[in-house]
């Protein structure tokens, strides 16, 4: 029997079908999205899968019971506000249909698409989302290690390291010297030293006025420089001073049993001292192999999956997310962005090209609030990019009404956020 050309193409056609897996939907069954991470990512991620593919089988990996957030940890820090208003649970992710699973992702096989669990458990995937958050990089400032974090906390996971803080301060007598070491980029919240620097500088000035607050900083800039130094020339004169690197700012040891900062200039004894050490990507990343040397996440900013391994995505403040910062808005914007195209991909679709916003609020004081917002876009050189014009900070002239006005905007986007992604 003679096969015909036309034949031939459509047998040819038919084969290649077969060996090209289908959209797991167009197959029939309920694809699995399986999301590493109970963060301001990770959650948002997986009710915004819900929401936009009802039809997805989505399961949310979190060790812990309870959200403690980072945003306002700060005036946690400083007395203006409790932990318990920090914290929030999963009750509300459970009842939108998510598989909550209370377990430590340990490891994952890119072959199989399974991840395993610290109880011996395995769960499958077709894709994959990792919202690892940060891991501090022990060892990599001299003398500091998880041990002496007990004496010199970092505080830059919200919980017990910030009581610790707190309790530290409010046990120094007046008079004392308190030592913030401020990181190299990139970090997570890159506001956030010098917002915790603001706080803890109110609180010495309103209870313990005659200490003082140095702050040793590895960078000669930071985000929000103009306005947070001006703020401090006003309110916290001769109380707060801030030492840039190329006046030997940079911490390059610390001996934990004198609560020493050694810089290449000189040596700082403290009655407190907060260390915030380098950082990486949450551990799983490497586990996954969506690190990279940085210790980072490289991302494709269209669907923010991994440019090392196939069918992971990577969000939050684990991604190399180009100009867009590492902070809880943009986690959340990254997150819906990662979460449509995930969708997307499962229909068989092509992912739209995204544009994403972030705004964050820092407060100098309890009523003197400072912004900075942007929008992003992916750029031809594969990172996420500025969108001229788009966004700014605030108004470096602007009246205390205005700082007071913005400093309950930032009480209300805190309130809206969590409400969104845990109420």
């Amino acid at each position: 029997m003679k096969t015909s050309r036309r034949d031939f193409l459509k047998l040819g056609l038919a084969v290649s079908s077969a060996l090209v897996p289908l959209p797991a939907i167009a197959q029939g069954a309920a694809p699995r999205v399986v999301v590493v991470g109970g963060g301001f990512a990770g959650a948002s991620c997986a009710r915004a899968l819900h929401q936009a593919e009802p039809r997805i089988a989505v399961t949310l990996v979190e060790p812990n019971a309870t959200f403690t957030a980072c945003p306002f940890s700060n005036a946690v820090i400083a007395g203006l506000r409790e932990l318990g208003a920090q914290q929030f649970t999963y009750e509300r992710v459970a009842a939108d249909g998510i598989t909550l699973v209370r377990a430590a992702a340990t490891g994952v096989d890119v072959a199989a698409r399974s991840v395993s669990l610290a109880d011996g458990a395995r769960l499958a995937y077709d894709r994959l989302v990792l919202a690892p958050g940060i891991d501090i990089r022990w060892g990599a400032l001299a003398g500091y290690d998880e041990a002496a974090a007990a004496q010199m906390p970092h505080a830059w996971r919200a919980g017990e390291q910030t009581l610790l803080l707190r309790r530290q301060l409010e046990a120094m007598d007046d008079g004392g010297l308190v030592v913030i070491s401020a990181p190299a980029n990139p970090f997570r919240c890159p506001p956030g030293p010098y917002e915790r620097a603001s706080l803890i500088a109110h609180y010495l000035k309103t209870k313990k006025p005659k200490s003082k607050l140095l702050v040793l900083d590895a960078k000669d800039a930071f985000s929000k420089q103009r306005l947070f130094q001006a703020a401090w020339a006003e309110l916290y004169p001769g109380l707060l001073e801030w030492v840039p690197l190329s006046k030997g700012g940079a911490v390059t040891s610390v001996d934990v049993a004198t609560r020493t900062l050694v810089t290449d200039f000189g040596r700082h004894q403290a009655n407190v001292a907060n260390i915030i050490p380098p950082q990486k990507a949450g551990r799983i990343a490497d586990a996954a192999g969506v690190a990279d040397r940085t210790g980072w996440c490289p991302i494709d900013p269209v669907t923010f999956e991994s440019k090392l391994q196939p069918r992971i995505h990577v969000i939050g403040d684990a991604a190399i997310a180009g100009a867009m910062p590492k902070s809880a808005f943009a986690a959340n914007s990254q997150a819906k962005t990662c979460a449509a195209a995930v969708a997307t991909l499962l229909t068989g679709g092509t992912p739209s090209t995204p544009k994403l916003i972030n705004t964050c609020y820092s407060l100098v004081a309890p009523d003197y609030g400072i912004s900075v917002a942007g929008v992003y876009q992916p750029s031809p050189g594969g990172q996420l990019a500025d969108v001229p014009g788009a966004g700014g900070v605030s108004p470096a002239d602007a009246p205390r009404a205005t700082r007071a006005a913005e400093a309950v905007l930032a009480e209300a986007w805190f309130r809206t956020i969590t409400a969104e992604v845990f109420g």
